[in-house]
C-alpha cells in the first residue's frame, strides 16, 4: 500500500465529517431520534435542486442555504403531522423524507441537462477526489471540504458547549428543561439546525450514507460504554474518527486481498463504525454480551 498527502487529507477531511456528525448525533440518540439524521439527510435533497434551479448555478452559499432550510422545515413538518395529525413520530418522519427526497429527485432529473447534479454523488459522496478542489492558505493548499466540515464540527463544539447545561436537561426531562426557563421547543428545533447544516456540509465530501452511519452508530457505542453525557460526546467523537481513518484505511489494503480493484471510501467508513459497534457491544463493561454472559453464570452458580 502507498500511503499519499492525497490520502492523509481524505482520511483527515473523513474524520472531521464523521465527528461532526456524531456531536449532534448523540442528542439524537439520547431523545430517541435517530433516524431523524436519515430523514433530514434525504429531505435536503429538493433544497439542493431548488438552489441551483432559481440561481442558475452551483455556487456554495444558494445551495447550502437551500438544503439547510429543507431540512429544517424537515424538522417542524414532522412535528407538526406528529402533534396535530396524531400520527406515531416514526411514521411521520416516513412521510416527510421520502415525499421531499422523491420531489428532489424529480427536481433533479429537470436540472440535468443544465448541470451535472447526480443523485448517486449525493448518497455515496466524492471523499476520493477531494484534493482536486482546494483552497490556498499560504503555500498549502487545503481541500475545500476539509474547511468546511471543520467549519461544521467546530460550530456543533461551539454551540454544544456554549448550551451544553441546556441541552443536557431538555434531552432527559424536557418538562423540567420549561420549567427550568429553557425552552425545549427552541432547544429542539436548534438541534434540528445543526443537524440539517452538518449534513449538508458533508455531502459534496461523503454524501448522506455517512452522515446516518455516523449520526447514529458512534452515538450508539458511545452510550454501550458510558451512561454519562460528556464521555458519550467524547468517545463518540474518538469512534467516529477512527472509523474515518481505519476506514479509508481498509479501502486501500481490503480490495486487492478479496480479488476487487477498489471500494467506495464512504462506504467502508460506515462499514468500520459498524465493526466498532460491534466491539462496543461485546465488551461494553454494563450492556456487552460477555457481560450478560457472565452474570448469567454467575447467577446460575448462585442457584447451585
Amino acid at each position: 500500500m502507498n500511503w499519499t498527502p492525497d490520502d492523509t487529507w481524505i482520511a483527515l477531511t473523513g474524520a472531521l465529517c464523521a465527528m461532526a456528525c456524531s456531536l449532534p448525533g448523540c442528542f439524537l440518540v439520547l431523545r430517541k431520534m435517530s433516524m431523524m439524521g436519515d430523514a433530514i439527510s434525504h429531505a435536503v435533497l429538493p433544497g439542493l435542486a431548488i438552489a441551483f434551479l432559481v440561481t442558475g448555478e452551483r455556487a456554495s452559499l444558494p445551495m447550502f442555504l437551500g438544503a439547510a432550510a429543507t431540512g429544517v422545515l424537515t424538522a417542524v413538518f414532522t412535528q407538526w403531522i406528529t402533534r396535530f395529525g396524531n400520527i406515531d413520530q416514526g411514521a411521520a418522519m416516513g412521510i416527510v423524507f421520502t415525499t421531499l427526497f422523491a420531489l428532489g429527485l424529480i427536481l433533479i432529473v429537470q436540472a440535468a441537462d443544465h448541470v451535472d447534479l447526480d443523485p448517486g454523488c449525493v448518497l455515496y459522496g466524492a471523499i476520493e477526489f477531494i484534493t482536486f478542489d482546494t483552497v490556498s492558505l499560504g503555500s498549502t493548499e487545503i481541500p475545500r471540504a476539509a474547511l468546511v466540515n471543520g467549519g461544521a464540527l467546530l460550530l456543533n463544539l461551539t454551540v454544544i458547549a456554549t448550551l451544553y447545561k441546556e441541552l443536557r436537561i431538555s434531552s432527559f426531562d424536557s418538562g423540567l428543561a420549561d420549567t427550568l426557563g429553557f425552552s425545549s421547543g427552541l432547544l429542539h428545533y436548534l438541534l434540528m439546525t445543526l443537524v440539517a447544516v452538518t449534513t449538508v456540509a458533508a455531502f459534496e465530501s461523503v454524501g448522506s450514507i455517512i452522515v446516518i452511519a455516523m449520526m447514529i452508530v458512534p452515538p450508539a457505542a458511545a452510550l454501550l460504554l458510558t451512561r454519562r453525557l460528556l464521555p458519550m460526546l467524547l468517545l463518540s467523537s474518538a469512534i467516529a474518527g477512527a472509523s474515518a481513518v481505519l476506514g479509508h484505511w481498509a479501502a486501500l489494503i481490503v480490495p486487492p486481498l478479496i480479488g476487487f480493484e477498489r471500494t467506495n471510501t464512504s462506504g467502508m467508513i460506515a462499514f468500520t463504525a459498524g465493526l466498532l459497534f460491534t466491539l462496543a457491544w461485546i465488551f461494553s463493561p454494563t450492556e456487552g454480551l460477555l457481560r450478560r454472559r457472565a452474570d448469567a453464570l454467575s447467577s446460575a452458580d448462585g442457584t447451585t
